[in-house]
């Protein structure tokens, strides 16, 4: 059995003396630039304040460090890191069961749950579900997978389009990123 593990990148910081580099720019703890520097001027003043010198752009002309307490500066990149994650938008796929004989009302509450979870950024997935007899009709439950597709279709495009599969039809919507924002305009 293979087995792949996720390759965890992280971030290789050179520090005090494995900087490389002759001159460097240097930042204080805050972010103020001090200036450009030995490599040798750079150390002695992290020395004498008692803190590490690390390379945090070692691209740059000439390369930049900054002067701060190292392990405190790794526990600070790790919570960005944990905010970012917290902070991004994760998508759902929700689901709508719709029937192939429902009435105007129903299909219209339906609609417009549908529109809340556009909205909220999750994709949408509707099902049209036969029973029994029902899937001798199938063309009642494409007429209403249309309909709902119709409604939605100023904030939606279309994943998927509907098709049977076994005792169901089932298409995809996805939230159209621009049309939501132009509809909020149109209102204001």
């Amino acid at each position: 059995m293979i087995r792949k593990y996720k390759q965890v990148q992280q971030k290789f910081y050179r520090i005090n003396h494995r900087i490389t580099a002759p001159q460097i720019r240097v930042l204080d703890a805050q972010g103020q630039q001090i200036g450009v520097l030995t490599l040798n001027e750079a150390l002695n003043l992290a020395r004498t304040q008692e803190l590490d010198l690390v390379e945090i752009a070692p691209m740059a002309k000439p390369p930049v460090a900054k002067i701060v307490n190292f392990k405190k500066f790794l526990y600070q990149q790790e919570k960005k890191k944990k905010e970012e994650k917290r902070k991004a938008k994760v998508s759902q796929t929700k689901e709508i069961r719709l029937g192939p004989f429902m009435s105007e009302n129903d299909l219209q509450v339906m609609i417009r749950r549908g529109k809340e979870f556009l909205e909220n950024g999750d994709k949408l997935k509707l099902v049209v579900k036969f029973k029994g007899r029902q899937i001798t009709h199938t063309e009642f439950g494409h007429q209403v997978i249309r309909k709902v597709i119709e409604a939605l279709s100023n904030i939606s495009k279309v994943d998927r389009d509907p098709r049977l599969e076994g005792r169901q039809i089932v298409a995809v919507l996805s939230p159209e990123k621009g049309k939501k924002h132009e509809e909020s305009k149109e209102k204001n």
